[in-house]
């Protein structure tokens, strides 16, 4: 990670400082009596094989806390939401232990997150479902996340692995870089929700492509010292790519004994071994050209522009990291909700929350983009209805609190990460 990726508390004091500030002197014009401000869980993953990612996701949860309670202070008089920031630490104990602190002692309406979709569905079995709290993951991508028995209260702000995976096999196959085309293919994964739902639907797709998968090979959660034996397992069949679909913490381990023990560097990656510290593991030389696949937005999309110009303003660099847009998404559709409970007049209890949500984001409705909070929150004053279009993707919610999002191929080059190699918009993934 590099060090602008790093938010240190100073920064995201700095962003409240500003909302703070827009308070006082919206206070002092008006005479506006403050709102209630609703706490709003973020669990995140500041330790664990994730812990590359909690700072950044911060920044981006930041962002939009500051820019819905500017809005708020503009218009009703006062900031509306509080992130409370909690570590998960890429564990499912951990983050169950963390989810219910949130809920029983802050108090929260609405948690953020959280990044592994294994700990998210923990966290929504054991704690956010039963208590009527609204979740909303920014990087969970398994499909299991769409058939989880949660009342409604789960949703997501990043598509499903049921179409990476298409998209990767896709890739792996040749259907999208002819001369980029392999017969013979295994999987090395994470042994949780992640990880199976990822490779299955790979594998799927892979050999209804005619391709022959010949070895996937689960490793656990936990990192390990050697990922030695899993190796050969995977290595065993003479493929001529193997898909990495792990997190950084364990893949930077088991991609240098690939090359140090057997020889071997062509993987080919996905969102979860999309990292910097891959290439400091292995060398820039080891990776060199070596492509994967995202759950993200076009960079054409109007939303996604907006959003890292924002970025850039307050944090001088162009967010670096997956699933950035998508925090702030989640955020900016939760301070929408609760602006919404505001003007009708009632509490922001998770039911209205989880019931607000498609009301202020899926169509129709006067549509809001990035940053464009005060007008949405005067649109909600005058009884007209919103739909929110976001820095990730138009944020339409569906039966099971899914959105659709485009795939991207990116590629290591140059001893760094190149982005938006080419984009694979939603509508054009097949099923299968």
């Amino acid at each position: 990670m590099t060090s602008g990726s790093r938010t240190t508390s100073r920064l995201v004091a700095g962003l409240r400082a500003l909302a703070l500030s827009a308070l006082l002197g919206a206070v002092g014009a008006t005479g506006f009596a403050q709102p209630t401000v609703v706490p709003i869980g973020a669990l995140l993953d500041f330790t664990g094989p994730l812990s590359e990612f909690g700072a950044a996701h911060r920044d981006a949860a930041a962002l939009a806390e500051a820019h819905i309670n500017e809005a708020a202070t503009a218009v009703f008089g006062g900031p509306i939401i509080r992130l409370i920031y909690e570590d998960a630490a890429t564990s499912a104990t951990v983050g169950i232990d963390r989810a219910r602190k949130l809920v029983d002692v802050d108090g929260v309406a609405a948690i953020l997150g959280a990044l592994a979709s294994g700990v998210t569905v923990a966290v929504a079995e054991a704690v956010t479902a039963p208590a009527g709290v609204v979740q909303i993951s920014q990087s969970s991508t398994s499909p299991l996340l769409s058939i989880l028995d949660d009342d409604d209260f789960l949703f997501r702000t990043i598509g499903s692995d049921a179409l990476q995976g298409v998209v990767a096999a896709q890739l792996a196959r040749g259907e999208i870089i002819p001369e980029y085309a392999f017969d013979r293919a295994a999987t090395i994964y994470l042994n949780n929700p992640y990880g199976q739902g990822l490779n299955d639907a790979f594998v799927r797709a892979f050999v209804a492509r005619g391709g022959t998968v010949t070895a996937q090979v689960p490793h656990p959660d936990e990192p390990q010292p050697t990922y030695a034996a899993m190796l050969e397992r995977a290595l065993a069949g003479d493929p001529e790519v193997v898909i990495a679909i792990s997190y950084p913490g364990q893949a930077t381990v088991y991609l240098a004994e690939a090359r140090d023990l057997f020889g071997f560097t062509n993987f080919q990656y996905v969102d979860g071994t999309k990292s910097e510290l891959i290439i400091g593991a292995m060398g820039a030389e080891a990776v060199e050209g070596r492509l994967g696949t995202v759950l993200g937005p076009d960079p054409e999309f109007g939303g996604s522009q907006a959003f890292e110009s924002a970025f850039e303003a307050v944090y001088g660099q162009r967010p670096p990291l997956p699933f950035m847009d998508s925090v702030y998404d989640a955020v900016a559709v939760l301070g929408l909700a609760v602006a919404k409970a505001l003007v009708d007049g009632v509490e922001a209890t998770g039911t209205v929350l989880r019931d607000n949500l498609r009301l202020v984001a899926n169509p129709p409705g006067e549509v809001v983009g990035v940053n464009d909070f005060e007008n949405g929150f005067r649109l909600l004053q005058s009884g007209a209805t919103v739909a929110y279009t976001g820095a990730a993707s138009d944020v339409v919610f569906d039966e099971v609190g899914d959105v659709v999002t485009s795939v991207v191929i990116w590629r290591y080059a140059g001893g760094t990460i190149e982005e938006n190699l080419i984009v694979i918009k939603a509508g054009d993934i097949p099923e299968d």
